[in-house]
C-alpha cells in the first residue's frame, strides 16, 4: 500500500460522511498517474501555492490602493487569512482540509492589480465581460505553465468558480472558502481601517458589534465559532440566522463607509484610467505582449480583447505603474 492509498484510508476512516473524499475525485480534465505519496487534492493545493500566479498576490492591493505602511493587507495576505479560517471550520467539522485549503488559495488568483476598481474597468472594457472568479478559473485552467494549465480537479475548480456570494459551490468544503473570504474580508478590512483612521471601533454600530464583538479578534472567534455549531452534523455550511444577519449587516455598512468614498478610494480613478491607457495601447499594438500570449491567441484562437485583458488582470500593482511609466510617461535626456 503506498503513502497516498493509507492517506485516503485514513480519510475514509475519520472523515464526515458529508466530506469530499480524495479518492472519490471526478477527476481531472487531462488524465494523469496518481502520486504514490499526495492525494489528489493535497496535489492541488501545492500547484497553486508553487503557481506564479500566487506569488503576484503579494503585490496586488486588496482595499487600500498602495498604502505607506507595512501592515496593511494585500491580496496575497488576504487570500492566506481566507484559507486560515477555511482550514480551522473544515477541520472541526472533520471535512477535507486538504480541499478546503486548494479552494482558499487559489479563488483570487485571477484578480486584478487595483482590487475591485481593477477589475470593474476590465468588465467595461473587455466586450464579453470580466470577473474575477472567472477568471481564477482561467487562470489555473489556461494561463498558467505557458498555456499548458495547472490541470487541477473538478472540485477544486467548481470552489473557485463559486466562492463569490451568489455562487453554489457542489461541495461543503467550497462553501466553508465562500463565506470564509467574506468573515476574513470584513474583519480585515475593518482592522485596516482603523488602522488608516478611518473610522474608529467605537465607530463601529453597537447594534452589529453587541452580536458579533467588539474587536476583530472577538468577532472572528464569535463568527467561526458560529459556523461550526450550527453545520456540525449537517450536510450544509451554515450560519445561526441572528449571526448571518449581523454579518450581512456590516458588510454593507462597510460598503458605504470604506468600499465607497473613503479617502482609500480616493486614488482608485487614477488608477483606472491608467489601466485603460494600457488596455488601448495593447488592442492597437498587440505585438507588445508577450510571446507566450500571442502563442496562446493563435493556438487557441482566443479574441485580441481577452488576451489583453488576460496579461493585463495578471499584473501586480507595482507592474502596471512600471509598464505604464514605460510607455506614457517622457524620460529625461541631455544632449551629447
Amino acid at each position: 500500500m503506498t503513502i497516498r492509498e493509507s492517506m485516503e484510508q485514513l480519510e475514509e476512516q475519520y472523515l464526515s460522511p458529508y466530506a469530499a473524499l480524495s479518492k472519490n475525485t471526478l477527476g481531472r480534465d487531462k488524465p494523469e498517474e496518481l502520486c504514490d505519496i499526495r492525494p489528489e487534492y493535497q496535489r492541488d493545493r501545492d500547484r497553486i501555492l508553487h503557481c506564479k500566479s500566487f506569488r503576484r498576490l503579494k503585490h496586488k492591493t486588496q482595499v487600500f490602493l498602495s498604502p505607506e505602511g507595512d501592515h496593511y493587507r494585500t491580496r496575497l495576505t488576504h487570500t492566506l487569512e481566507v484559507s486560515q479560517i477555511a482550514r480551522t471550520i473544515a477541520k472541526s467539522l472533520r471535512l477535507n482540509e486538504s480541499l478546503t485549503e486548494a479552494i482558499a488559495l487559489g479563488h483570487d488568483l485571477g484578480h486584478t492589480p487595483f482590487g475591485h476598481s481593477g477589475e470593474a474597468i476590465l468588465d467595461q472594457l473587455c466586450q464579453d465581460g470580466f470577473a474575477h472568479y472567472r477568471q481564477s478559473v482561467r487562470v489555473v485552467e489556461v494561463l498558467e505553465k505557458n498555456g499548458e494549465g495547472l490541470n487541477l480537479t473538478r472540485e477544486v475548480r467548481d470552489g473557485i468558480l463559486n466562492h463569490r456570494t451568489s455562487g453554489h459551490p457542489s461541495t461543503l468544503e467550497g462553501c466553508i472558502v465562500r463565506l470564509s473570504d467574506k468573515i476574513a474580508y470584513i474583519n480585515h478590512d475593518i482592522d485596516d481601517a482603523i488602522r488608516a483612521r478611518i473610522f474608529r471601533e467605537k465607530d463601529l454600530p453597537y447594534r452589529y458589534t453587541d452580536i458579533l464583538g467588539h474587536s476583530v479578534r472577538e468577532r472572528l472567534d464569535t463568527m467561526i465559532h458560529d459556523i461550526i455549531i450550527s453545520s456540525m452534523g449537517k450536510p450544509e455550511i451554515v450560519m445561526s440566522a441572528e449571526k448571518e444577519n449581523a454579518m450581512k449587516e456590516l458588510r454593507a455598512w462597510m460598503f458605504c463607509h470604506v468600499y465607497s468614498g473613503s479617502v482609500a478610494k480616493e486614488e482608485e480613478g487614477k488608477a483606472q484610467r491608467m489601466l485603460e491607457f494600457l488596455y488601448d495601447y495593447y488592442m492597437e499594438h498587440i505585438d507588445a505582449l508577450p510571446q507566450e500570449y500571442l502563442e496562446l491567441m493563435e493556438r487557441r484562437g482566443e479574441k485580441r480583447e481577452r488576451i489583453v485583458c488576460d496579461y493585463i488582470a495578471g499584473m501586480s500593482d507595482r507592474y502596471a505603474i512600471d509598464m505604464f511609466e514605460q510607455l506614457f510617461v517622457p524620460k529625461s535626456w541631455k544632449a551629447l
